[in-house]
Order: C-alpha cells, then structure tokens, then sequence
C-alpha cells in the first residue's frame, strides 16, 4: 500500500491529537491519556506544528477502530475540513489499531484526506522496507490484544471452575477485594436490601390482584 508519508509538513501547520486507553478503569484510575497528550503536545511543540484539537478514547474496540467514538469522530473532523491538511500525532503506533487489518485500513483512510501520520515513538517510512517493519509492529499489537484475551478467558474459566462469579455484577451486588480469595460478590447496600424487599413483596401483590 502506497502512502503520502513522503510528504513534509511545513512549521506552523495544524495537528490533531489522537489518544486511547483500553477501558474506563485505565481513564479512572490512572493518568495515561493525560501522558500520552502530553507527549504528543510536547513532539507537536518541537517541530512547530499547531494542535486544533485533540480526540481521546477510553474502548478498545476489539481491534477495529470504527468502534471508537473519538475516532470516529476525528475521521469526520478530517472529511469536514477536507481542504486543510493536517498532521495527526498518536502517542504510538498501538494507539492505531492492535489489528493489522484495520491498521492498514485506518491509514488507507487517513491518507485519504492527506493527512500525514505521525508518533513521538515511531518513524513512519514510505519505503517497502518501512512499511514491512509497520506491518510487522501492527502485527504484534494484534498477537499481544489476542494472546491478553485468551488469558483473560483461561482466568475466567478457572475462577468459574472454583465456583467464584466472575461476571458483571448484578443489579444489588458488587466486587469486594480479598486477600485470599481476590474479588468477591457481595451485597452492595442499601440497593440491595431495597430490592430484596421489593422482589419480597412481589408475590403478595400478586395473591392480591389475582383475588380481586
């Protein structure tokens, strides 16, 4: 696949930012997309370019970036403003997409609106050697999302097999930590005890109408 990384972006030209994390939990208790804009805002500062805006997504999308909000939104930002060109900065090239397919089908598509491609952690090159060495990292993205979502069934399926609940919690419930048995089910109150309650009193209501 032929890109336009051949092309130089002038100083002063416009950036878009984009960042991802893989779930809330990352977003909520940690500060990763605060640094990966920071890098990003830092690599844009040192060659002169100028950031308009910036898109943050806290879903991994299973590998496929249109599941993404913010990257949905960040191609429609591109296809509304189809006569600027611009440089789009992503912290690394995992932020892409961790699919090699949809790796090479984002790029196919930000080419299409000239935008060059660019990361504070990778070079891209518009050479057959470079973009076999692309090919090759959006690879491993991809080996490394697949082999975390086989080890995340296999722990599943072992803690079911020792007959802990592994799912979501149910509506009344949530996870408490322990130190022996890591996270346990357990009432959540006071949701809990007013929806026993009320699930208690459903089988008099009925007695009652059925009555009448």
């Amino acid at each position: 696949m032929q890109t336009k990384q051949h092309l130089v972006p002038d100083k002063g030209c416009s950036a878009l930012i984009y960042c991802r994390v893989s779930d809330r939990k990352q977003k909520t208790d940690g500060h990763d997309l605060e640094s990966q804009e920071h890098r990003c805002r830092q690599y844009a500062e040192e060659r002169g370019y100028s950031v308009e805006m910036v898109f943050t997504d806290d879903v991994t999308g299973g590998g496929d970036f249109m599941k993404r909000p913010a990257m949905r939104a960040l191609l429609a930002y591109l296809a509304a403003e189809a006569d600027q060109n611009y440089v789009v900065i992503f912290d690394d090239l995992k932020r892409l997409a961790r699919d090699t397919k949809f790796h090479w089908t984002l790029r196919k598509k930000l080419d299409a609106f000239d935008a060059i491609v660019e990361s504070p952690n990778f070079k891209f090159d518009d050479t057959p050697e470079g973009r076999f060495v692309e090919t090759m990292f959006a690879a491993q993205g991809q080996l490394e999302r697949e082999q975390n979502s086989r080890q995340v069934v296999q722990k599943m399926t072992a803690r079911l097999e020792k007959g802990y609940y592994v799912f979501h919690p149910p509506i009344g419930y949530c996870y408490e930590k322990d130190k022996a048995h890591g996270k346990l089910l357990v009432r959540d109150e006071p949701v809990a005890s007013i929806i026993a309650e009320a699930l208690e009193g459903m089988p008099a209501a009925g007695l009652a109408l059925k009555s009448r």
